[in-house]
């Protein structure tokens, strides 16, 4: 299990004792792997300091837990097409988080123990709260960029009614710049290529002999060109209409088409040095970026592209890191160290409430080995530190002061400090 339960009791003769009992049951009844959790002793100043920090470390305790679970679902937002490696980039120091939390030794360089345990609190704010207001820029710019390329996804979706004829059409299909004639697009059913081909030339005056050739085909029907004079364009819409052949309203614009050729080959140029992802992942399709396939006729021009080939796999080359991805591990580091801090910091904090001075207790790493095992996991620490309920309710200097960890529901109260760490919500 990804979960661990981080508990202090005093650290005097007595309560030592009662750790080793508890580690033996459990031991002996495989309930829990235990471990000594190590929190160096902090200035500890006043005791109207450390109720205060205690509300305030519980804020921010949620804070960056939130903060990490937005994280790591931005990882793998970002890592869409490579989904069963999103673990090996959610990493702590280098490592897993259970292996963090496991070793976790307390950063003096980064979090000085001498210094006030005000100012350590408040270099654990700032870091946080730079880091979202980060992510949240960087995934609005990444957003957009994913929204925009969907939108000229679309476009190549559909059938020919429908989508862009862009990646279909050649300059080399119409007769252009013409004062006379005009090439048509027109829509043709499959059951009936035989019928068009008999009698597309007679469905009105002056269209040019031999003028038609097949460019594209989807499961419906293909695209065919014809060329006729300009004077017989809606009598020969008109006919074709009867015999259920749909002229598609099309306008070869080269620099348009250029220009909306550009934006997407722009748009995954961006998009891929967001996180480089294989083709192969790629070819295999991908919920982003459907694969619209459409049977292309080459007819000898090797410019065009190959029956099948889809926009992204010609522009995928290669795989690499790119730069969000990079923030995205860089900081779920930085965010996860941080929240392990964090426990500590309350544990330290609760104990010395509870407890009292002078600073004396042992805190210690549960991990239950089964969630079915944790409600009599709960009745052996129960029973172990019940003797605690005294030491604890001497410890409250004000009842109405509501203090994290020591609410007094008889459900949820626990005789011992209590911190819950669960790693699941992030799998």
């Amino acid at each position: 299990m990804s979960e661990f339960w981080l508990i202090s009791a005093p650290g005097d003769k007595e309560n030592l004792q009662a750790l080793e009992r508890m580690n033996t049951v459990t031991s002996k009844s495989n309930l829990s792997y235990n471990t000594k959790f190590a929190i160096p002793d902090f200035k500890v100043g006043t005791l109207d300091s450390l109720v205060g920090l205690s509300d305030e470390l519980g804020k921010l305790d949620n804070f960056a837990e939130s903060l990490i679970k937005r994280m790591a679902q931005s990882v793998v937002e970002v890592m869409e097409d490579a989904k069963g490696k999103v673990q090996e980039n959610l990493l702590a120091n280098g490592v897993d988080l259970t292996s963090f939390v496991t070793h976790f030794e307390w950063d003096m360089a980064k979090y000085p123990a001498k210094q006030p345990l005000v100012t350590v609190v408040d270099t654990l704010t700032k870091q946080l709260t730079q880091i979202e207001t980060d992510l949240k820029s960087r995934t609005a710019t990444y957003n957009t960029l994913k929204i925009n390329l969907e939108n000229l996804e679309k476009k190549s979706m559909g059938n020919l009614f429908t989508r862009t004829l862009s990646d279909i059409v050649n300059k080399d299909d119409f007769v252009l710049d013409s004062e006379y004639l005009i090439t048509l697009l027109v829509i043709v059913p499959k059951p009936s290529y035989t019928q068009w081909q008999r009698t597309y030339e007679s469905l009105s005056d002056m269209v040019v002999p031999r003028s038609t050739k097949l460019i594209a085909e989807d499961h419906e029907g293909g695209l065919f060109t014809v060329t006729l004079f300009r004077r017989v364009i809606d009598d020969f819409k008109a006919k074709a209409k009867e015999n259920k052949f749909m002229v598609r309203e099309f306008y070869f614009d080269e620099k348009e088409m250029n220009r909306e050729r550009e934006e997407m080959t722009r748009l995954l140029s961006d998009k891929k040095q967001q996180y480089q992802t294989s083709c192969v992942a790629l070819k295999k399709g991908s919920s982003t970026f459907p694969d619209h396939v459409v049977k292309v006729t080459p007819l000898g021009n090797p410019d065009r592209p190959t029956a099948g080939q889809t926009d992204r796999e010609r522009e995928c080359e290669g795989e690499g890191e790119g730069p969000l991805l990079r923030w995205l591990k860089v900081n779920f580091s930085e965010a996860s160290i941080a929240w392990v801090h964090i426990k500590a910091l309350r544990v330290f904090v609760e104990s010395v409430l509870r407890y009292g001075l002078p600073v004396n207790f042992q805190a210690v790493l549960l991990q239950p080995h089964k969630k079915s095992s944790t409600k009599r996991l709960r009745e052996v620490l129960n029973s172990t530190f019940k003797h605690l309920d005294q030491v604890a309710a001497a410890s409250i200097l004000d009842a109405s002061v509501e203090i994290p960890g020591l609410q007094f529901n008889h459900q949820d109260y626990f005789p011992y400090v209590y911190f819950h760490i669960d790693l699941s919500l992030l799998d």
